[in-house]
This record gives C-alpha cells, structure tokens and sequence, in this order.
C-alpha cells in the first residue's frame, strides 16, 4: 500500500453534531440490550461447573486475539498506516459479537457455550475494552517505530470505562432484569432486535462512508485484504486453542466462531458516538478497518458456520 493511499485512508472523517452523537448511543444501548436479553443469570452457574471450554473462549477473545493483532499490526509496519492498526487492535479489544450465537446455531456448534461466551464478554468488556486497546495501542505505536506526526496514544481510561459503562453495562443489567423477571417479553424481543442490529449497524457503516465514497472505493481493496488476514487470525486462534485444548468438536466450532466475530459496532460507536477520539490526527485508518470488520464477519461467519454444518465430524 503506498503512502498515498494511507494518506487517502486516513483523510476520511465523519463529523456528527451532539444530536448526532446522542442517537448513535441510544441506539447502541438499544441494541446491546437486545443482546442482553438472551443472557439468563443461571448461565452463568452452569458454565463454571464445566469451565474449561469456557476458559480456553476468555483466553483466545480476551488475552491472545488482541496480543496477536497487536503483532500482526506490527509486522504490517509499512503497508498499514498506524491508525489502521489502531483500528484493528480496537476491534480486537471489543467483545464477541452478538450475531456469533446465530453462526454457532447453524454451524452445529455448543450454542450454550456460545451465548456464555458472549455473555462474559461483553460483562468484562466495560474494563477489558478500554484496558486492552489501552495496553495494546501503546506498545503497538512504540514497537512500529511511529513518526512524531502520530501522537503518543494517551487513552483516558476512566473516561473510557465510563462511556462503556452507559453503553454496555446499564443496557446489559436491564436485559438480564428483563430475561430473568420478564422472559416471555424477552423471548418476543429477542430475535427482531438481532436481526434489526444488523440493519442499524450497516446503517451506521453507509453513515460512515456516505461523504467519504470515492476515498473509500479508492482504499477498499485494500482494507478488504487487511481484514480478511485478520478474520482468518482470530479463526485460528479459536480453532487452534480448542484442538490444542482437546474439548468437543462442537465446542471447537464455537470458540472459532466466537473467536471470529467481534462486536465492532461497539468501537464504530466509540469512534462516532463519543469524543474518545477528537485528540487524535484523522482516523480514517481505525474508521475503515471497524466498519468493513463489521461487514467481513457477517459474511465470514456464514461461511464458516455453513461449513462446520456440513462437517461429518462428530
């Protein structure tokens, strides 16, 4: 990639008044509530009666997915512009996605393994998100060498914590509320508001780039490849644990899919929703690399999950 383009990637920018800023979190509130709704209190119980599986998910997803992209991100040195890595490490600091239960159905996978995954983590993301992009942004802009144009990465992280503590951890308390008091109408809710997640989040992708098309289609083929090596990292690292692991094959399927699937609504709502980012130069690079991760999972996931469907592996 030349640094022409970098510089192409970087100049996108997408500016949202306070009322804009507003609405993208409600709406992400609105939405991880409806992840919420799937997560039940005894889950919880249940799980750490059987932990290993479990714990081999929070290692790949909370500790080696976001060490490795930050290698990754390094060995890409010169090809990606910092901010690119940046984004990457982001999505890798943000918690399973919420359409990973989906995948795991239809693939064949350990499903109560994977709404626990997605459940712990997104429980632990209101630190570890911050804490991770924090740690792994910072040694990632010392190891690459940056040039003094890229400010030194200084994350507030109480600033941090407290934008995801609005944006993830009221939103999940009231769904658990919701699905332990009130399961009938968490039932109802349950499906409509995954399927309309994914309707608000490639709406927030076509707000993201709808000024910015033409660097856009000038960069995509580009961040399509950065991506998809990324994607095929946190798959392995999932597969690769639980072969190395020795769990079920079913729960094999289920720590890479979860493993695979980020919640990278969640940083494009860090990234447009708050003013985490307004310190940095422009972050065209951490922008393009979120949203096309949000797109790439959805159709990587299927493609996964249709495989291991048809898997005659027991």
């Amino acid at each position: 990639m030349t640094q022409e383009v970098m510089q192409t990637i970087d100049s996108i920018q997408v500016n949202l008044n306070a009322g804009g800023m507003n609405t993208i979190n409600i709406i992400l509130a609105f939405v991880m509530y409806g992840v919420a709704l799937g997560i039940k209190p005894h889950i919880f119980v249940e799980v750490f009666q059987k932990p290993k599986s479990v714990f081999l998910g929070m290692l790949c997803q909370l500790i080696l997915l976001p060490a490795l992209t930050c290698i990754l991100a390094i060995l890409l040195t010169g090809w990606i512009s910092p901010m690119m890595g940046l984004g990457m490490i982001l999505v890798a600091a943000c918690p399973g996605g919420n359409i990973s239960n989906f995948m795991s159905s239809l693939g064949k996978a350990n499903i109560e393994l994977s709404v626990s995954l997605t459940a712990i983590s997104t429980a632990l993301a209101v630190i570890l998100t911050p804490f991770n992009f924090w740690l792994w942004g910072s040694i990632y802009l010392h190891s690459a060498a940056v040039s003094a144009e890229i400010p030194t990465l200084v994350i507030p992280l109480w600033d941090v914590f407290k934008t995801i503590f609005i944006l993830l951890g009221i939103p999940l308390i009231a769904g658990i509320c919701t699905s332990h008091f009130l399961p009938k109408v968490a039932e109802a809710l349950k499906k409509p508001l995954q399927w309309l997640s994914i309707i608000i989040f490639l709406a927030m992708v076509v707000l993201s780039f709808s000024s910015n098309i033409d660097a856009f289609l000038l960069s995509v083929k580009y961040i399509f490849l950065v991506v998809l090596i990324h994607n095929l990292l946190a798959l392995a690292i999932g597969f690769t644990v639980g072969t190395v692991g020795k769990v079920p094959f079913r729960d094999r399927r289920t720590l890479t899919i979860e493993t695979g699937i980020q919640n990278s609504g969640l940083g494009l709502a860090l990234m447009l929703g708050t003013s985490l980012f307004s310190g940095f130069p422009p972050h065209g690079g951490m922008l393009v690399i979120t949203a096309w991760w949000g797109i790439w999972h959805i159709i990587s996931g299927l493609t996964v999950a249709t495989v291991f469907n048809h898997c005659k592996h027991a």
